[in-house]
């Protein structure tokens, strides 16, 4: 957990961190997409945001165990989770 292991890493730094351990970055900061889609950054490890308000960890974990239940390609995307839905984008440049 990079919040942990490495507090005040930029962003790039996060990505690049994930990206070196094969891992997927699982975030609540909608800088992220800025990066992945107008930086053109070239990652593959996936971006899920969560776009919801945390009524309570609870909430957030139930929902997030639903969601990464529900799908195992998150790889190579940038992928939204909402209260009642995902959108998954393709990343750029990455091989579909």
């Amino acid at each position: 957990m990079v919040r942990t292991a490495t507090p005040g890493a930029s962003d790039t730094d996060v990505l690049a961190h994930a990206e070196a351990e094969n891992r997927i970055v699982v975030t609540f900061d909608k800088d992220f997409g800025e990066l992945a889609f107008r930086s053109r950054l070239r990652i593959s490890c996936g971006v899920i945001l969560f776009r919801i308000t945390p009524r309570s960890p609870g909430f957030v974990a139930n929902l997030a165990v639903k969601a990464f239940r529900t799908r195992n390609d998150w790889t190579g995307h940038f992928s939204v989770i909402e209260e009642h839905r995902i959108r998954m984008i393709p990343l750029p440049d990455f091989p579909q």
